[in-house]
């Protein structure tokens, strides 16, 4: 990436975490139009499009294709997690997030995860999670700080 295009991608980042999603998107798109082969900077137009522009589907197929091309790329995974969740697919989100955290641990997936409010997995797990046993045994464990 050269100089022009980080100082465009680093702004973007910047205005993005601001939550100023339409300028982030056109730095990012000034970003790519000088270094067109950054996939987390393509991510994160998709991304923007879809929050911007309301072009759910066509980012969601855009993510997609750049976290196959590039499964090595953590912001890439938490990207195609956060358009999962536009579009209501919490399953896949957390799968992909998940994903991502175990390339590299980043803040803001941990954030996304814990914002999802998962829960674990019960005490007893043959028995329903509603069942009394796994209830007071999952309050128990919890206090005893062993959960």
């Amino acid at each position: 990436m050269d100089d022009s295009a980080k100082e465009f991608f680093d702004k973007g980042e910047y205005l993005f975490r601001k939550g100023e999603g339409l300028a982030a998107l056109a730095s990012f798109e000034k970003s790519a139009g000088l270094d067109a082969s950054d996939p987390i900077c393509k991510s994160y137009i998709a991304l923007l499009s879809a929050t911007e522009r309301g072009e759910l589907n066509r980012a969601i197929k855009t993510s997609e294709e750049l976290a196959s091309t590039y499964p090595r790329q953590p912001l890439v995974c938490l990207n195609l997690g956060r358009l999962y969740l536009r579009a209501g697919r919490k399953a896949e989100a957390v799968e992909i997030v998940r994903k991502g955290l175990a390339l590299e641990p980043m803040p803001e997936a941990v954030e996304l995860l814990e914002s999802l409010g998962l829960r674990k997995k019960p005490v007893i797990p043959f028995l329903p999670r509603r069942h009394f046993l796994n209830k007071y045994a999952g309050l128990i464990f919890k206090k005893l700080g062993l959960r």
